[in-house]
């Protein structure tokens, strides 16, 4: 019999990502769980499933729900019986938190707790994965890279509620003896990503020949570096997970008696934002024209620099396995040809 997952926030854009790699890549069935907010577009997944056979579309189950609602009774009957959870609904946006943190615990913490209640009852669970965030950990200094299980030190609402979720998932693998993976992962971009993030705005006002504004320290000279990563190798990763969870539950038994693994899904380089630009510049074929801008003090919350450790995977087998450069052109050349999606 077919395996069964479900992936929450399925409309979001790293989420249906996920949806078209398991649909790709497994004969699984899948239900998208989404309420369809401003960050959820079922136009994501009409566009991918264009490409699809009728067999692969029949695969996937798509359903409407709240999750700071409780799923009652009737849903529950909805849903059936899954073997995998993948919980990646959330609220993402770091100035929305800042402006509204009230709302981002009810999507973040709140809306955990109530995956959480539902698959706990789930007979066939085999695995939960909580997917977090590296902003958990704050920003990171020169030359250090934070590892799973590193201290906390949120720097905005949206980190701390984020944070706030992985601890239910801890308490709930401590409480229920749950199987649950927690997730840090950094910068995912890729196709059909929300135009007001970095590289999809890069990529408009490098192709109108406008400025590009890049994070900076206060003195304008450094600029801010993340790991960036695809969607489809997060994706590819959390199937790793999934496949090899005999195996990667006993990883972290000597930290101090933790149950809960966590797995830090990292990006194949640290690029600054800089390097980030002049290369989607280049694959556009046009001049790169920025400024440099201290974002870390007109914009509270944000961090000049994070940074993962991704020994830990790459240790057990996984690592992105297409390059950053052959993954920007990907996307770049994919968002000039569908360029409604730079639309706001």
């Amino acid at each position: 019999m077919s395996k069964r997952i479900l992936i929450t926030g399925g409309a979001g854009f790293i989420a249906h990502h996920a949806i078209k790699y398991y649909l790709e890549n497994t004969d699984w069935e899948i239900v998208s769980l989404d309420r369809l907010d401003y960050s959820g577009n079922l136009n994501r997944i009409s566009d991918l499933m264009n490409d699809m056979e009728i067999k692969q579309k029949k695969r996937l189950k798509i359903i409407f729900h709240d999750l700071r609602s409780e799923i009652n009774e009737m849903l529950i009957a909805d849903l059936g019986e899954f073997n995998y959870i993948l919980h990646m609904a959330a609220s993402s946006h770091v100035d929305r938190s800042i402006q509204d943190p009230l709302t981002f615990v009810y999507d973040n913490v709140v809306a955990t707790c109530n995956i959480l209640n539902f698959s706990k009852k789930q007979k066939k669970l085999e695995l939960f994965i909580y997917f977090s965030t590296d902003e958990v950990f704050g920003p990171a200094p020169n030359n250090v890279k934070y590892k799973e299980n590193d201290r906390y030190n949120s720097t905005n609402p949206y980190s701390a509620t984020k944070a706030g979720g992985e601890e239910l998932s801890v308490a709930f693998q401590n409480s229920y003896n749950m199987p649950i993976f927690i997730t840090h992962t950094m910068n995912v971009f890729g196709e059909r990503q929300h135009p007001e993030k970095f590289i999809p705005l890069c990529i408009k006002n490098i192709k109108e020949d406008k400025k590009v504004f890049i994070h900076s320290d206060s003195s304008k000279k450094i600029p801010g570096s993340r790991h960036y990563i695809h969607a489809e190798d997060v994706a590819d990763g959390t199937f790793f997970l999934i496949k090899n969870y005999e195996k990667l539950r006993k990883v972290e038994k000597d930290f101090g008696g933790a149950k809960c693994p966590k797995f830090n899904l990292v990006g194949p380089v640290e690029w600054s934002n800089l390097e980030l630009a002049s290369n989607i510049a280049k694959c556009i074929n046009k001049k790169l024209n920025y400024e440099l801008v201290d974002f870390h003090s007109s914009r509270p919350g944000h961090d000049l620099r994070y940074a993962l450790d991704g020994d830990l995977l790459k240790k057990a087998g996984w690592t992105p396995k297409i390059s950053i450069e052959e993954r920007i052109k990907q996307v770049v050349d994919w968002t000039l040809k569908n360029d409604r999606w730079l639309k706001s």
